[in-house]
């Protein structure tokens, strides 16, 4: 556990002046902006609790042992600041700039990091120590345990590269995050949501994951050595490249197999037939979530308003299927063939549909007569879908939404796009020679090219 050592501080926190905080805010801006009459802000032990900084640039500042509590942070850069062991509960961090920030020995208890820039930033265990009257070294703290993040919010935020080994992260909201080569070892991350997370490289060793959540998770070379996943709910979690002979799996939740269902496959698609011939007066809609259906030929099968959220369709053959609203949440679509699949106002939040084959496919909104007098449209929803190198020439995605989906590397030669939402999307290396982007929404879209 790293240690800092203060000298005498028996005035312990500091006060100060709006004024004279704002003084010393735009003499360190005009020292990042390299002006020779700005200074460096040293806040070391200020009480800054409850104050406004949204927005403003505290780089490489020293914060060592502040109170940021309640504090208005959001928008902030605190690149490379010294923020040593610092009091940020219940803080409003979103949209910060913490790019490699030192938070060793921090509390973040309740606090709101969503969509923030927290590469390389480092969030192991720390203590602030002062000197007593004889010279000795005792513990400065607030009261709550330090290397703290549990029921924080840190949704959408990049922590590729963080140290929050041994940390305290129960109950945090981890949802979308990149946690690519991540350290958590030893870190206590009972009931913390990871749903959506890319867990590339992540270092879970030892780590306490008891009843943690990883709907849709992207587990890719993630370390998971003696790792405590009692009660974790791994199902829609997707595994590449996963060494599990180190981690007992026994009492997590996993997808269910064919031969526990309570009925064959064949009698399931059988009884679902009739529930959508006879408008759900005989047989039974087809409950096929969170079951492992890896592989299997489900070509021109009429799955229409099926439950198949969660389930595992690696590989499978859907071809000509018909998927209308039809709910694949979190599904695991990789490598599947959908070519021509009728997929109108399904919900395929969160699916991986990496390297999948979706050739003329049909995802355009639906009419729903029976939302209102005059009909209402349903819009297909690929919101955080993953469409990796997915090949999707031809296919109608007219009004569709994909909003923060991954389109890297697809093909989209001859889309239908108008009308979509692309916002936030990441569309890297996508061909989309010869699709329709009329009226589509593409605010924030990154590396999108139309030419």
């Amino acid at each position: 556990m790293a240690r800092h050592g203060l000298g005498d501080t028996d005035g312990m926190w500091k006060t100060i002046s709006r004024r004279e905080l704002e003084d010393i805010v735009e003499r360190h801006e005009a020292f990042v902006a390299g002006d020779g009459k700005g200074a460096r802000a040293n806040l070391t032990l200020y009480d800054l609790s409850h104050q406004d900084l949204g927005g403003r640039n505290l780089a490489q500042a020293n914060l060592t042992g502040a109170k940021l509590a309640n504090a208005k942070l959001s928008g902030i850069n605190l690149s490379c600041a010294n923020l040593f062991a610092c009091d940020l509960r219940a803080t409003e961090m979103t949209g910060a700039n913490l790019y490699r920030a030192d938070m060793r020995g921090s509390c973040l208890r309740g606090s709101n990091l969503g969509g923030a820039n927290m590469v390389e930033v480092d969030l192991r265990e720390g203590m602030l120590l002062k000197s007593a009257k004889r010279g000795d070294l005792v513990p400065l703290s607030f009261e709550e345990i330090s290397a703290s993040l549990d029921r924080a919010s840190l949704r959408s935020a990049d922590l590729s590269r963080a140290k929050v080994s041994d940390a305290f992260v129960v109950q945090t909201d981890l949802s979308d995050c990149v946690l690519r080569d991540t350290k958590f070892v030893r870190a206590d991350l009972s009931l913390a949501n990871f749903t959506g997370c890319v867990l590339d490289g992540t270092d879970f060793t030892e780590a306490k994951l008891k009843g943690a959540i990883f709907h849709g998770a992207n587990f890719t070379r993630t370390i998971l050595d003696r790792a405590d996943l009692t009660g974790a709910d791994l199902v829609g979690a997707v595994f590449d490249c996963v060494d599990f002979s180190k981690v007992d799996l026994s009492d997590a939740r996993m997808a269910r197999r064919l031969e526990r269902l309570d009925r064959s496959l064949r009698q399931i698609l059988i009884d679902h037939a009739r529930w959508i011939s006879t408008n759900g007066k005989q047989g039974q809609r087809a409950d096929l979530s969170k079951v492992d259906l890896s592989g299997q030929d489900l070509s021109g099968v009429n799955l229409s308003a099926a439950d198949l959220s969660y389930a595992v369709l690696r590989g499978a053959n859907l071809s000509r299927a018909e998927l209308l609203m039809a709910d694949l949440t979190c599904a695991d679509l990789r490598q599947a063939d959908l070519a021509r699949a009728d997929l109108r106002g399904a919900r395929m939040a969160r699916a991986v549909l990496n390297e999948a084959v979706l050739v003329g496919a049909r995802l355009q909104e639906v009419m729903i007569s029976s939302l209102a007098e005059a009909g209402a449209l349903w819009r297909t929803n690929l919101e955080y879908a993953r469409l990796i190198r997915t090949c999707l020439d031809g296919a109608d995605l007219g009004n569709v939404d994909l909003e923060g989906a991954d389109l890297s590397g697809a093909s989209l030669r001859d889309a239908n796009l108008s009308g979509a939402i692309l916002v936030d999307a990441r569309c890297g290396d996508a061909d989309l020679r010869g699709a329709r982007l009329a009226g589509a929404d593409l605010r924030g879209a990154k590396d999108l090219r139309t030419d």
